[in-house]
């Protein structure tokens, strides 16, 4: 129920269109900081200048005129002029009536848009490199890529998710070069990424002593862009044993893919790319290299090719966008990658502008910030690296360890399953809860959090909630005909004004292109849920009440459930 909009249209009726318009109305609606002042708030003072008077006085006269429509109103009590505001007040048990209903009507669609319906929206998140590890840092795209697409999709659009996979460039050159020294091909199918990963330290370490390594590693690289078939196959066997290992991680994530096109995929495009960028006269050379120039001086040259004629990443994105758009024809491409790239990420969609590609502004970068440690720094060149997979794994083992000293844990049934959830969704909880262009400080202390704002917490207010739902069941109680009209006290209240702006939350969440805003939406519903848990005493209440507010408890865990899928966090019925 947008109230918002119902209260802008009663203002609009007694104006001007000229004025102003319900839709003008509506986007200046506010919500008041106090509940005791009303629910929605529509400011005055922009209508000073066409009114010609102070923002109190219009705010008195548009209170005589509404009162009317307010009176006839089945959804408002009253309005009321403070100050240079005109305030309006729900019936809070007609509310409470119309959402709720809502809710269990629509079940997991409640929320749902179809602003996005006919439009496809395309994702490119995770993104490892090959042959390297999957480290704490990589799920800052995983965990962020993985929400966008879902909230997309919420709202309507058609989505595609794309894991752009690091399969490609001259770190491959060294890598093969380390392999023909110090590689053993049993070990690395037996543990690939640390085999690998062991090796190309290794590379570096003895490259800073023999600096002609990196030429070696150069000349291999050019090699695999030729197509050699001995340095193609060795290739292949690195991809294949990388992505066996990444797929555990994202089993244990819940997340998948639609395409694992890398920026090997494009090496046979790139030449189109070259060509085309010629045929516009866009490149010029600068030491030997193609590049392309800009108008910005701030902006240095993008380049294309290498002296040595090789490409880099550059060229593989051009390459990818074009395809993107001829294969899906988007109507936005998001590249999740962090922060530090943006100055790429300009680069790239200013070239695709200079190339006549209106649809460049389409593309857009959702950078973020880094995973940091408060003793420890990730750098995976000096072997530093801190594996995704143990840090997920050391996170349900500490949980399992909760559970198990937990008074209630002889409830639960499957506790390596719920020490999964609780786990995994932790991580992911803590990585989305603030702006994604943040840095995350990681601590365990806060992430395994039962009682602060933290996913076992949101988990916890879902799982409380089935369990008066399930204790309703067992003595019998038939709700499902409650009057949700008795619905009228402040905690019930506010929990349902909350639930009733799941929609808008998410719409935010994606208008941002961040997902912390459902994280703070399902964290602030879990902490009015629990409250209105605590004062109402739900299965004590009078019967009439008591059905009324069982219904409010089912409505609140079918919107917690939501956000939570929303941020990629699964919930467990008993905790």
């Amino acid at each position: 129920m947008n109230y918002k909009k119902a209260a802008a249209e009663i203002i609009a009726s007694v104006t001007d269109s000229e004025q102003l318009t319900a839709e003008q109305a509506e986007r200046l609606m506010a919500v008041p900081p106090n509940p005791e002042m009303g629910d929605a708030a529509f400011p005055c003072f922009t209508l000073a200048k066409a009114f010609r008077k102070a923002p109190p006085a219009i705010a008195a006269e548009l209170c005589e005129k509404v009162s009317t429509a307010v009176e006839n109103s089945e959804l408002f009590e009253k309005a009321a002029a403070v100050g240079g505001y005109l305030n309006f007040y729900l019936k809070r048990g007609a509310l409470a009536k119309e959402v709720v209903t809502e809710v269990l009507e629509k079940g997991d669609n409640y929320g749902k848009s179809d602003e996005g319906s006919g439009k496809k929206v395309l994702v490119e998140f995770s993104s490892p490199n090959i042959a390297k590890p999957f480290h704490i840092g990589h799920l800052v795209t995983t965990a962020l890529g993985s929400s966008l697409e879902r909230i997309y999709g919420f709202l309507g659009y058609d989505t595609v998710k794309i894991n752009h996979l690091g399969d490609w460039g001259t770190q491959f050159g060294k890598l093969i070069s380390a392999y023909k020294r110090w590689g053993d091909a049993a070990a690395i199918e037996a543990d690939p990424i640390n085999e690998l990963l062991k090796i190309y330290v290794k590379f570096h370490t003895e490259a800073e002593a023999h600096p002609e390594l990196e030429d070696e590693a150069r000349a291999y690289f050019k090699l695999l862009e030729d197509g050699d078939e001995e340095i193609t196959n060795l290739w292949k066997f690195f991809v294949d044993a990388s992505l066996k290992e990444f797929n555990k991680t994202y089993k244990l994530l819940d997340i998948s893919f639609d395409s694992y096109a890398g920026e090997s995929f494009y090496s046979d495009k790139m030449p189109e790319v070259v060509e085309l960028l010629k045929e516009k006269n866009l490149l010029e050379e600068s030491d030997g290299a193609q590049v392309v120039r800009f108008e910005d001086e701030n902006v240095p040259p993008c380049i294309i090719l290498k002296s040595d004629g090789t490409t880099i990443y550059a060229t593989r994105d051009l390459a990818a966008a074009i395809y993107r758009k001829r294969t899906y024809d988007f109507d936005k491409n998001i590249y999740v990658v962090g922060t530090p790239q943006a100055l790429h990420f300009k680069q790239i969609f200013s070239v695709l502008g200079k190339m006549g590609y209106e649809w460049s502004k389409d593309c857009v970068h959702v950078g973020f910030g880094y995973v940091r440690f408060p003793d420890k720094v990730l750098s995976t060149r000096h072997g530093d690296v801190v594996f995704l997979e143990d840090v997920l794994r050391e996170s349900i083992e500490k949980t399992k360890d909760v559970i198990a000293n937990s008074s209630t844990s002889k409830n639960i049934d499957d506790i390596d399953e719920v020490a999964e959830k609780i786990g995994v969704g932790a991580i992911l909880y803590s990585f989305l809860k603030n702006g994604r262009e943040k840095d995350i400080v990681f601590t365990w202390k806060d992430i395994l959090d039962f009682e602060g704002e933290s996913g076992p917490y949101v988990q916890y207010a879902y799982a409380r909630g089935k369990s008066v739902l399930r204790k309703a069941v067992e003595m019998g109680i038939d709700y499902s005909n409650a009057d949700l009209s008795l619905l009228e006290g402040n905690d019930e209240f506010e929990l349902v004004k909350l639930i009733n702006s799941l929609g808008d939350a998410v719409k935010d969440a994606a208008n941002k292109n961040e997902p912390c805003c459902v994280t703070r939406y399902v964290t602030d519903l879990a902490q009015l849920f629990n409250k209105f848990y605590n004062t109402c005493n739900i299965m004590k209440s009078e019967p009439d009440l008591r059905d009324a507010r069982l219904k409010l408890t089912e409505a609140a865990c079918v919107c917690i459930k939501t956000a939570l899928y929303l941020i990629g966090v699964r919930v467990v019925e008993k905790m």
